[in-house]
């Protein structure tokens, strides 16, 4: 890898709801969204905000559906989504074991 690993951050996920988000659908194939509001703690119109936002970038898929008479919107990671939250955690994971520190002379 050349320069530093925060070339490889991903500025639409980087923002910290946006990264809460995209680590909680990580964990499932499909979650609905009150339970990413909850687990996020950010209020419905926040949620929906940070959601439009990965959804134009092609991170998320939203889809709506109804349970008995009741509408429900399910949130999911794309495939470009997900490579994506796995490049920059990657990247993280760089920057904070040092990946990009030279090694001092003599060692």
């Amino acid at each position: 890898m050349s320069g530093h690993p925060r070339a490889h951050l991903d500025d639409v996920i980087h923002a910290p709801v946006r990264f809460s988000i995209v680590a909680a659908l990580a964990a499932a194939r499909e979650a609905d969204f009150k339970f990413v509001r909850d687990t996020v703690e950010v209020t419905d119109s926040a949620l929906s905000k940070q959601i439009s936002t990965l959804e134009k970038a092609g991170y998320v898929k939203v889809r709506k559906s109804a349970v008995g008479r009741r509408p429900r919107t399910f949130l999911a990671l794309t495939p470009e989504g997900r490579s994506a939250f796995q490049r920059h955690v990657a990247a993280l994971r760089d920057i904070a074991e040092g990946a990009a520190l030279p090694v001092p002379d003599g060692e």
